[in-house]
């Protein structure tokens, strides 16, 4: 994989967790099918209306699916669901090594964080697993924050979090919604290929 990294200075990094520094997105496509055929969904769930949702809260993440499939969801209990079919996966967790490897060396001389939709004990045991919990003293989700991707909010807490400015930070991101709110915080970001990036 090739990052297309814009030229800086910056002075803070900012990473997506799922689809950008883990290689988890397979993994909660098949745990949000699951979920969703147990709740009536027809099928197999769509990955193209999957994907488009990278970034976005969980429990928005249900409702969203549940409106789309004309189904009556709980979105409190999908959410506990999906995540408990998630967890019985995450020996399969990969990092994807050309953002990693990255972070790594950045992290070096710049102050780095997470900002991720999953919930937060989720997104930290992620981490723990592939062993990137230690490189990331500064993690934050959806509930840190009023409002979720495609909102700045999460990216502008993190920057105040690390110390620098909005627009000294640049964010690494793979779903349209966590460009946008890239943009909406006054950031540059790096897009990474959630899909097709192994081959």
């Amino acid at each position: 994989m090739q990052l297309d990294i814009p030229a800086g200075p910056f002075a803070g990094y900012i990473f997506d967790c799922d689809g950008t520094l883990v290689d988890t997105m397979p993994l909660h496509y098949r745990a949000w099918n699951v979920a969703m055929q147990r709740a009536g969904m027809p099928g197999e769930l769509s990955e193209e209306l999957f994907y488009s949702l990278g970034g976005v809260p969980t429990r928005r993440v249900a409702e969203l699916l549940g409106q789309h499939y004309g189904l009556a969801v709980d979105a409190d209990r999908m959410f506990v669901e999906k995540e408990e079919i998630f967890l019985e996966m995450e020996g399969e967790l990969r990092v994807i090594p050309a953002v990693v490897d990255f972070a790594r060396e950045i992290a070096r001389r710049a102050p780095v964080s997470v900002a991720s939709g999953g919930p937060k004990p989720i997104v930290r045991r992620t981490l723990e697993r592939v062993g990137l919990a230690e490189l990331f003293p500064v993690v934050v989700t959806p509930e840190d924050v009023r409002h979720g991707k495609p909102a700045p909010d999460m990216f502008l807490l993190a920057a105040a979090k690390m110390g620098v400015p909005p627009a000294e930070c640049l964010v690494f991101e793979d779903a349209d919604p966590g460009f946008r709110a890239a943009e909406a915080a006054g950031m540059r970001w790096v897009r990474v290929p959630s899909r097709g990036w192994q081959r």
